[in-house]
């Protein structure tokens, strides 16, 4: 019981800061940019706490399993909750309209009945329907620019005049948007990196090829390899750091490979075979090395670089692998297998869950920069087009193609999610 409250805590906040940081990434450049940010949410589903500041409603939500950043026009943005033939509260100052209730939830202190006919909150900014139940006289009432609405839900919002809408932001401000978000995954894991690194006073492993141990009956071991050693070649190629090293022997289970080192000041070169492990269902090579440590506090501190490269590297890595590799679901994980490899990173203690975090801020900054319709990716190969074009999708079509990228994402979380269901609690 302990064990798994732990886990829920800590896949809760671990979650909950990834998606704080990468939807704050959203919301700050939207906001410099002259975007109205309608809604900042953590969670999704049910309002749980709502309050207003700076144009902007902040909302905490029951399910916390995400959140979203609600720009007025965006795609995420579902409109206003009005409609015609609905009846709503208005509050009037100098007959001037500045609160619209159309929620059943809450009241308004001295609101007027309003029955909506028709009425435009972009462009002309005016409601026009019959006041106190006077159907004899039509009215129309001007709307101000900084009315807010209250949803059915009973989230208060601002509306979206088009001045404030995403869509009128210059081109490189709505890119720089859509790609705060995981710009800021990346700044994240950087900082945790740099965390771990100082918190590591027996050092951080070397993204040199210096080799810092060799273990006891290893490939490495039987071909001569020594501590201090520095590889520099693998095949005739090049290597600079230790990523591209181990990824390189990784990538060759049980292949002869021939390595060029140093010794001291001669050079050498030795053929050895990678030795074929198996890790998380994937076959990999691997000679019994491990890098040479860095105890300098400068050292520690550039861990927030070169432990995010190296992560990134790997994540490409494995991404690629996916589909020239074979695609399986099993190279995937979803919020299941994400709540299954927290229970094990808050078993190891505080250590094991940053780097976790790392990872994961990482991955969801990559995965997020796919060129796939919905996601920021998808989002910034819209902006490359409109800019080689010199004007926007038809809206028709833009909308099209999130709706499409939308409906694939759904399909593969849920195969996704019945798969890891299946790995971890039934096979």
């Amino acid at each position: 019981m302990h064990n798994t409250l732990l886990t829920i805590i800590t896949f809760i906040v671990v979650f909950g800061i990834l998606v704080i940081v990468h939807e704050f990434g959203h919301f700050y450049f939207a906001k410099k940019s002259g975007i109205l940010v309608r809604e900042f949410s953590i969670g999704m589903g049910p309002k749980l706490i709502a309050f207003r500041k700076n144009h902007t409603s902040y909302t905490l939500r029951l399910l916390p399993v995400g959140g979203y950043v609600r720009m007025a026009g965006a795609q995420e943005d579902d409109g206003d909750a009005l409609q015609a033939g609905v009846m709503v509260n208005i509050q009037l100052n100098e007959n001037l309209v500045t609160r619209i209730n159309a929620s059943q939830k809450q009241t308004l202190f001295q609101g007027v009945p309003f029955q909506i006919v028709n009425f435009d909150l972009t462009d002309g900014l005016w409601l026009e329907g019959y006041e106190n139940g006077d159907e004899s006289a039509l009215k129309r009432l001007n709307v101000d620019h900084d009315a807010t609405i209250i949803e059915h839900d009973g989230t208060e919002v601002q509306i979206a005049p088009r001045d404030v809408q995403f869509q009128s932001a210059k081109l490189w401000q709505r890119a720089l948007v859509n790609f705060a978000g995981p710009m800021n995954n990346f700044i994240l894991a950087i900082v945790v990196f740099a965390i771990i690194g100082l918190m590591q006073t027996g050092g951080i492993p070397s993204n040199s090829t210096k080799i810092g141990t060799v273990m006891e009956n290893s490939v490495a071991q039987k071909a001569g390899l020594q501590k201090g050693d520095e590889i520099t070649k693998i095949n005739g190629k090049v290597v600079k750091d230790w990523s591209a090293l181990s990824t390189t022997l990784q990538s060759d289970p049980g292949k002869q490979v021939t390595l060029t080192y140093k010794h001291g000041t001669t050079t050498n070169t030795i053929k050895v075979t990678p030795k074929v492990i198996t890790t998380q269902g994937q076959k990999v090579g691997q000679i019994g090395i491990t890098a040479a440590v860095d105890k300098s506090i400068g050292g520690r501190l550039m861990y927030g670089l070169t432990g995010t490269w190296t992560m990134v590297t790997n994540i490409w890595h494995a991404l690629a692998n996916l589909f020239t590799g074979g695609f399986n679901l099993n190279k995937l994980g979803g919020p299941v297998a994400i709540f299954a490899n927290t229970e094990q990173a808050a078993k190891m203690g505080l250590a094991s869950t940053l780097f976790f975090m790392a990872f994961l801020s990482v991955n969801l900054g990559i995965v997020n920069l796919l060129p796939i319709p919905a996601l920021d990716g998808g989002k910034l190969l819209l902006n490359v087009l409109e800019a080689i074009r010199r004007k926007p999708l038809p809206e028709s079509a833009e909308n099209a193609v999130q709706i499409a990228g939308f409906l694939f994402l759904i399909l593969l979380m849920i195969a996704v999610t019945f798969n890891d269901v299946y790995r971890y609690f039934i096979k």
